[in-house]
């Protein structure tokens, strides 16, 4: 058997893989460890949400650092389009962060960083969608499997 440290950073690094655009499932891993484990279940959770959200972070850099490129002929949208977006990004996009722990989100996470949310703004809507699913798959698991 894994000891706890093994466990916990094989769910870390699961967590924080699944929330770049690697492809990475911290679902399966989280399950795993909440059904075969004897690891309480709110560690489970505070672990993958720390994970998942660095990870978001990552991409959040990501996003910040092609920004940079925003003036190159191959750059993927035109001045105009990514100065409109930025205005309706800073209106309503920033709700779309709470959307981050689907399948998709991880290209909200992105656009945060291109779009220059605040980090702590970001940190705060990207934990709290995270910390969310990881609560709301131990509860389903629970339920379902006992």
């Amino acid at each position: 058997m894994l000891t706890e440290a093994a466990s916990y950073g094989g769910l870390f690094v699961a967590a924080f893989g699944a929330a770049t655009i690697l492809p990475f499932q911290s679902e399966l891993i989280f399950v795993g460890l909440q059904l075969g484990s004897n690891l309480p279940i709110w560690a489970l959770v505070v672990v993958a949400s720390v994970g998942n959200t660095l990870g978001s972070v990552v991409n959040y850099a990501l996003g910040a650092g092609l920004e940079h490129f925003r003036h190159r002929r191959w750059f993927p949208v035109t001045e105009a389009q990514l100065d409109r977006a930025q205005r309706w990004y800073a209106k309503w996009g920033i709700w779309s962060l709470l959307l981050s722990w689907a399948p998709l989100g991880d290209g909200f996470t992105v656009v945060a960083g291109i779009m220059r949310t605040p980090l702590w703004l970001f940190v705060l809507l990207v934990a709290l969608a995270k910390t969310g699913r990881y609560i709301i798959l131990a509860w389903l698991t629970a339920a379902t499997l006992g």
